[in-house]
């Protein structure tokens, strides 16, 4: 050190000097977006407005249970299984938007319960008195291990998924 100051190698310098211009060129593109924009804009990072982040009102964005059970979807329908361990079954259909379906949006709905060392139990379900859900009553459940087949029709096209038996 001479004079107080320490010295520094060329190659530091040179470092230090790309760094400042790096700086000085962000601050200039911060503040030529910036000044462009009125008081009253909006932010560049504007989040959604209160009804377009509503899960209620956006396709797919609620896949929370409204009945307790397990929601899976097929395209835009949404369908809620409800199983209870004492073999009671219900499904609840829904849109994308999951406003409630009659149950009369599907046909021929049937859980199929299989446990391990027993013959899979296929419950036939119907339609509610008020026609919201189908229900059906099978053989309680002892397997923690059971699975569920839960097959429907709508729009003439079959389907059908198998998912692990609610805890």
């Amino acid at each position: 050190m001479t004079g107080g100051q320490a010295t520094c190698s060329p190659r530091r310098r040179k470092r230090e000097g790309w760094m400042r211009r790096g700086f000085a060129v962000a601050a200039c593109a911060g503040l030529a977006v910036s000044c462009g924009r009125g008081s009253d804009a909006p932010p560049a990072l504007n989040p959604l407005p209160a009804a377009a982040s509503s899960a209620g009102t956006v396709p797919h964005g609620d896949h929370n249970p409204h009945y307790g059970g397990i929601v899976l979807m097929n395209g835009d329908l949404h369908f809620e299984i409800v199983a209870g361990r004492n073999g009671t079954c219900r499904v609840f259909f829904s849109d994308a938007t999951r406003s409630e379906l009659p149950a009369a949006t599907a046909s021929a709905v049937t859980v199929t319960i299989s446990q391990k060392g027993k013959t899979p139990e296929v419950v036939a379900l119907h339609i509610d008195d008020s026609g919201e859900s189908w229900i059906g009553q099978g053989h309680p459940v002892e397997d923690p291990a059971a699975t569920l087949r839960v097959a429907y029709t709508s729009q003439g096209k079959p389907y059908f998924i198998d998912v692990p038996f609610p805890r």
